[in-house]
């Protein structure tokens, strides 16, 4: 099996875990070889915005693998005659924060030339970022009136951008995907704003943030389509098809259009992950596998030595069933290569 052999116009290349050097190097190789087949666009689980700069969000941007992807696309891109590009498509939030939606907003307006006063309308941006506006529904901002007018003036923005389509262009592409981002916050905020336990708020912002990943998932497919497939990376649980995640709304939007590799990991000294179980997903494919190769979704059951404080939580019934197949890791190692492509199966 190889990573050329899936025909999807979006290939989902899941993560296993965010703290596996081994998954981001891997993942550059891929894209590499994908290259290669037609693939013209790669998708990160980072900010959007910041990634139209070639920037990260999360702290990924300390990440070496994805330090050399960036180098490697600008070289590449020199002398290619069809560009790669590169991609974010999360929101601009963190765990416990997000940011205020002013400047994204701004953004915007200064492409239109309006004259509005967004900054009256936000106030201080550190009453958004700060964590209790996440974390206490009653010092969030999101349901104040001024919100809800920010809110239908993200909405009057983006039609104003889109009524000036016919000048589209790399600069109102920029002024689209700020503006979109903007009214995501918003609608992020409002949601931190809703009263609930602590679990039921924790789930409803991650529902929100899986249909703003989407919903810039499908965008990006749609800027892309006419110059071939993209790779999208993050995580197994944004990935899935199955459950609420990013996944699961992509494949119903798209159909056999999507296709899902789920990530997976034998033992890894950088999360504290030891040999699995010979009966477990994991220890399947360890059988047969001397680095890392692609392999049909196996049969077994969940491990139980997992990580999930390291964002390791293991192959399951569900994950495996939304899957068109599996790419394994079966020892993880942190040594990088020197150039995307350089990595082998076997």
């Amino acid at each position: 099996m190889d990573i050329t052999d899936f025909p999807a116009e979006l290939l989902g290349l899941g993560e296993p875990t965010h703290f596996e050097p081994a998954c981001a190097w891997l993942r550059n190789d891929l894209f590499a070889r994908l290259a290669e087949h037609g693939f013209r666009s790669i998708a990160l689980e980072t900010d959007r915005v910041a990634a139209l700069d070639g920037g990260f969000s999360h702290d990924l941007g300390e990440v070496a693998a994805n330090q050399q992807l960036l180098k490697w696309l600008r070289e590449y891109n020199e002398t290619a005659d069809e560009p790669l590009a590169f991609h974010g498509f999360d929101a601009p939030t963190e765990i416990f924060s997000a940011p205020s939606p002013r400047t994204y907003l701004e953004h915007a307006r200064d492409y239109l030339g309006l004259d509005v006063d967004i900054a009256a309308l936000a106030g201080d941006d550190e009453r958004w970022s700060r964590s209790e506006a996440i974390l206490d529904p009653a010092q969030s901002p999101g349901a104040s009136p001024e919100a809800r007018e920010l809110r239908v003036l993200a909405d009057d923005l983006l039609v104003a951008l889109h009524a000036a389509a016919p000048r589209l262009d790399a600069a109102w592409e920029r002024a689209n995907v700020h503006a979109v981002a903007g009214r995501g916050l918003l609608r992020y905020h409002a949601a931190s704003a809703q009263p609930g336990d602590r679990d039921t708020r924790i789930s409803r912002l991650a529902g929100m943030r899986a249909v703003l990943m989407a919903e810039n998932l499908l965008d990006i497919r749609a800027i892309e389509a006419h110059r071939g497939p993209t790779l999208v990376f993050a995580h197994n649980g944004h990935l899935q098809r199955s459950g609420s995640g990013a996944g699961a709304i992509i494949g119903a939007r798209l159909g056999d259009r999507y296709a899902f590799i789920a990530g997976s990991l034998g033992r890894s000294e950088a999360i504290g992950l030891g040999e699995p179980a010979p009966d477990t997903y994991e220890g399947a494919l360890q059988r047969g596998t001397k680095t890392w190769r692609l392999a049909d979704v196996p049969d077994g059951r969940q491990r139980a030595d997992t990580r999930p404080d390291r964002g390791y939580f293991g192959l399951d019934a569900t994950l495996c069933e939304s899957a068109t197949a599996v790419w394994h890791i079966a020892i993880g190692s942190g040594s990088p290569r020197t150039e995307p492509g350089a990595g082998a199966a076997g």
